[in-house]
């Protein structure tokens, strides 16, 4: 043994972790999408919640990951902590899939055998060219991730044949013999290397292919390992409880605990079921057997599935347990309002999955677009009948605005730290631009509310004909916004093109309307106070109209990011009346609401 062959060993180690963290990134960003909702759909008895965690821990390949996604979830009241236990038990056994793959190192085939496709040494090489080949020749939806999926399998299993060739090297010295021996002798230190290493490396798969790449020296045996194997389950799950504890909520934090919990019931049931059998002489003859990768990856699925078969049914000792460990808060639930139990879904832990963290911003946007749109409703009522609660109501929910719109911008440009997707940039950008639009309306129905104080201050107001002309400017209004909903809950480029034709009825309308006030002005129908009010609330109006608009613009680039360099060129065609579907909805609608004043 050298310095070199140590080093080749840290070496391969390095490209087996990294590819590792590069396949789950690239399997989490790809599915991510569709697990919130699978979470939701699938948790509601233990069976499906427990089936749940199995395959999405085997689909992104890491328990780790699924779990701390669980807990954010939870924390976001999306889920409760209790249908959270199956997806717990789950995850722990879907993590044994990565170790069935990294099984291939024992593929013994021919030169000539079909198995041949199979053995690391031609999947790695095949899956970097395959990489290589979508990520440079491909331009299709999701071809980057594809592509990064298909590279770090290639890395992965690159790296587990660096990391076997220098176990090779090691063996020869004689010091793997001497290290395992030991281990087989002292259980205690097994466990203790199992949980330190899963620990530091905060992924018990890698630190399970990592005792896979090391059985290629036939110095590992039963006895050395199971004892190593429960360190890992331990270490794991430690490490998942600190990232959730993190500023989380209290139900997130039990599903750390819980999984605890669940890994520490597990090894007792690994303990108590290996010294039982053990003494039996029921496994007398792999005791000091030779075990290969295969053996590892079975005995490690074995050990999964018996001990949540066995557990399963305390599941609900576990949640009481967890309640325990942490303590129930007194909450004031007047400070539990619509605002702050949506903000609670802007949780860090799905910064790892865009695609949630992205969900999280759309719940909050989608609740600040409600609240202004709450606020303008309120405020064209206050201007129609004053009434001093709604103007409280408004102000206050303008607060709430403003804080929501706070905290999602700061949510964002932490999340833009862990994006490079194309579609994630193109949705970032939406959402920075929205954020700008929805606080706009927010203080625009504040205006008109202070517009509406101050003339019930100076004892003032709108006459019955300006009244009746601001109703049905409201009116129409209201068609814009439903509109402007629309098209960004459902992200409708067809509820986005009927936003443009009425915003330029708007604009004759609000034309109209100011020569009309005018009118009553020159002829003394109307207050010099009220007058100037009656103007400036038509400018709010119009204000929002082209915040609307916006809206509509940022949607249909959202769909068709290449108009995104052609905004204006769309506006133009529009406005000059070079579209005909445009021009009729613009008469249409130009008819209908003119026909009214």
């Amino acid at each position: 043994m050298n310095i070199f062959n140590l080093i080749s060993l840290l070496g391969g180690l390095a490209m087996f972790l990294y590819g590792m963290r590069m396949m789950g990134d690239g399997l989490k960003e790809s599915s991510s999408g569709t697990l919130k909702r699978a979470m939701e759909k699938l948790t509601n008895t233990p069976v499906k919640a427990f089936l749940s965690g199995l395959v999405l821990t085997a689909v992104i390949q890491s328990s780790t990951a699924t779990i701390v996604i669980t807990s954010g979830l939870v924390g976001a009241g999306i889920i409760t902590l209790h249908q959270s236990l199956g997806i717990v038990v789950g995850a722990n056994v879907g993590t044994t899939v990565t170790g069935q793959i990294i099984r291939l190192l024992d593929v013994d085939a021919s030169g000539t055998s079909i198995l041949q496709l199979f053995k690391p040494s031609t999947l790695a090489p095949l899956a970097l060219i395959i990489g290589v080949v979508i990520i440079m020749g491909f331009k299709f939806n999701g071809s980057e991730t594809v592509g990064k999926i298909a590279i770090g399998f290639g890395i992965l299993f690159s790296g587990l044949m660096g990391m076997t060739d220098a176990v090779g090297s090691l063996t020869e010295s004689g010091i793997i013999e001497q290290l395992f021996a030991r281990l087989g002798e002292n259980p205690i230190i097994g466990y203790a290397i199992g949980l330190g290493v899963s620990f530091v490396l905060q992924s018990s798969s890698a630190t399970i292919g990592i005792l896979q790449a090391f059985s290629t020296s036939g110095a590992l045996t039963f006895s050395a390992i199971y004892a190593v194997l429960l360190g890992i389950y331990l270490g794991d799950c430690v490490t998942t409880a600190i990232v959730i504890n993190i500023g989380a909520k209290n139900d997130a934090k039990r599903v750390g605990y819980m999984n605890i919990l669940f890994n520490l019931g597990k090894t007792l049931v690994v303990l108590i079921g290996v010294t039982v059998v053990h003494q039996l002489g029921l496994i007398d003859g792999m005791w000091n057997a030779t075990i290969r990768s295969g053996g590892i990856a079975n005995t490690n699925t074995v050990f999964n599935l018996a001990s949540a078969v066995i557990l399963f049914p305390f599941l609900n000792i576990f949640e009481k347990l967890s309640y325990q460990l942490v303590k129930e808060e007194k909450e004031d639930e007047n400070t539990r309002n619509e605002y702050t139990k949506v903000l609670d879904t802007l949780n860090p832990v799905f910064f790892s999955t865009p695609a949630l963290a992205f969900g999280s911003c759309y719940n909050v946007l989608t609740k600040m677009f409600e609240m202004a749109e709450a606020n303008l409703n309120h405020a064209f009522d206050v201007v129609a009948k004053f009434d001093q609660n709604l103007v409280d109501d408004i102000t206050a929910r303008e607060d709430d605005i403003d804080q929501m719109a706070d905290e999602v911008s700061n949510y964002l440009v932490q999340l833009s730290a862990f994006i490079s997707a194309p579609d994630h940039i193109e949705i970032m950008d939406h959402y920075y631009n929205v954020i700008t639009e929805f606080e706009r309306l927010g203080d625009h129905a504040t205006n008109i509310a202070e517009m509406a104080v101050d003339l019930k201050k100076s004892d003032r107001a709108f006459s019955e004909t300006a009244l009746s002309e601001l109703e049905t400017i409201r009116e129409l209004l209201t068609a814009i916004l439903s509109y402007s909903k629309d098209a960004f809950e459902k992200r409708s480029v067809e509820a986005a093109r009927h936003i443009e034709p009425l915003e330029e009825v708007v604009d004759d309308m609000v034309h109209v309307l100011k020569d009309n006030h005018l009118e009553r002005l020159r002829k003394g129908n109307c207050s010099i106070t009220a007058g100037t009010a009656f103007l400036n609330f038509l400018s709010d109006i119009e204000r929002i109209s082209d915040i609307c608009s916006n809206i509509g613009v940022a949607t249909i680039v959202r769909v068709h990011p290449e108009l995104k360099h052609e905004v204006h060129n769309y506006m133009s065609t529009l406005h000059a009346g070079k579209d005909e579907t445009f021009n009729q909805e613009y008469k249409a609608a130009h008819d209908q609401y003119f026909a009214k004043l």
